[in-house]
């Protein structure tokens, strides 16, 4: 059974630097990519940050353009976790973080591509 489990949010100030992170299990962490998307109250669930290793030996991530600089994937496979750093957080950036999973390892950043998903965590910016 494939599980997505995150954590690491929470109640954190205006400028600080949480490191939400992703433990996947119940599949082969290197033949899945692996992407964190948000929902912010209000609004639909947009992906942040995707890391993918679908030709076996180079890891591609992607980052929706207004989270360059700001947001970093990384992911740690002897643990099968993934983790985004996020810096000099914005009071917009109040979501929940979700971690999924796309079991077809494809480049892309779109929820459609995705098939598994963890069940959130809540990073709330208080200023």
């Amino acid at each position: 059974e494939v599980q997505l489990v995150e954590s690491g949010g929470g109640l954190v100030q205006a400028g600080g630097s949480p490191r939400p992170s992703c433990v996947a299990s119940g599949f082969t962490f290197d033949d899945y990519a692996i992407g964190w998307f948000r929902q912010a109250p209000g609004k639909e669930r947009e992906g942040v940050a995707c890391i993918s290793n679908s030709d076996g030996s180079t890891y591609y991530k992607y980052y929706r353009y207004s989270e360059k600089g700001r947001f970093t994937i990384s992911s740690d496979n002897a643990n099968n976790t993934v983790y985004l750093q996020i810096n000099s957080l914005e009071p917009e950036d109040t979501a929940v973080y979700y971690c999924a999973a796309d079991r077809l390892d494809r480049l892309g950043c779109s929820n459609e591509e995705y098939d598994y998903w963890g069940q959130g965590t809540q990073v709330t910016v208080s200023s």
